[in-house]
């Protein structure tokens, strides 16, 4: 027996949920690296966010957080610093990495 084929505003509504799901990352891909944005500039963003994709160079994005919550449960944190166009060391807040056992 064949599958009924989905309604057309469901296919509608599926592609619409796939570009809003896109949309974040690609405008994270999009940005500068760091070094071309003002250190205060950084810090309020992963501040305000908890947590934000920052460009570490042309190609390399890591995500930096402001604290423990943005991080899963087994997950520690390590104090992160940028260069930022201001600052060659700019403390951005921490990255969430996974202890050893």
């Amino acid at each position: 027996m064949p599958r009924p084929a989905l309604p057309r505003f469901a296919l509608s509504r599926c592609a619409g949920i796939l570009v809003a799901l896109a949309a974040p990352i690609s405008a994270a891909a999009a940005r500068a690296p760091a070094d071309l944005d003002a250190c205060a500039h950084l810090e309020n963003e992963v501040s305000v966010a908890g947590a934000a994709l920052i460009a570490t160079s042309p190609s390399t994005f890591d995500r930096f957080v402001a604290d423990s919550r943005y991080c899963d449960m087994r997950s520690g944190l390590t104090p992160a610093w940028v260069r930022a166009r201001d600052n060659p060391q700019c403390f951005v807040g921490y990255t969430c990495r996974t202890q050893d056992p």
